[in-house]
């Protein structure tokens, strides 16, 4: 479920790049590409999370495109097919992950062992990015559990 959140974030980042607000997106487009309710609000309210803390994540640096790209060493271009890297690099203009992040999705992609590695496992890769953020300190506040997470 969580690539499929991606995948929305993504659009509504790309809707919102071209200025409208979230209010204005048509909801009716994704819910054509087979997204539910569920999935959309989820997305939703990870956007408004970031929003009300401070983020800015239209004009962020991290998505400003003055920045270069990372170089795949050889043994990674060998596991890492040309869709998937690019599929980062959107994500990292984006301004959803961040250099650190990108170099931690690689690292992770690397030492799992993966033959080959798609869209697909970097969504998985990407998801567990973005939403096992550590944020103790605003416990109960989260939209997703951590996978460190205990309900009682």
């Amino acid at each position: 479920m969580q690539e499929k959140i991606i995948d929305i974030i993504v659009y509504l980042i790309h809707e919102m790049r071209d200025d409208k607000r979230l209010g204005e997106i048509d909801l009716s487009a994704l819910a054509d590409r087979g997204y539910t309710q569920n999935e959309i609000s989820t997305a939703f309210s990870w956007l408004l999370d970031k929003i009300n803390l401070g983020e800015n994540i239209l004009t962020d640096e991290k998505g400003a495109g003055t920045h270069s790209h990372r170089i795949l060493h050889e043994s990674e271009r060998s596991v890492i097919t040309p869709e998937a890297h690019g599929y980062l690099i959107q994500l990292r203009e984006l301004g959803l992950l961040d250099d650190m992040d990108v170099e931690l999705a690689i690292d992770r992609i690397m030492m799992a062992g993966f033959r080959r590695v798609g869209v697909p496992e970097i969504k998985t890769i990407a998801a567990s990015i973005l939403f096992d953020y550590d944020d103790s300190d605003r416990s109960g506040s989260r939209l997703m559990l951590n996978s460190k997470d205990t309900i009682h």
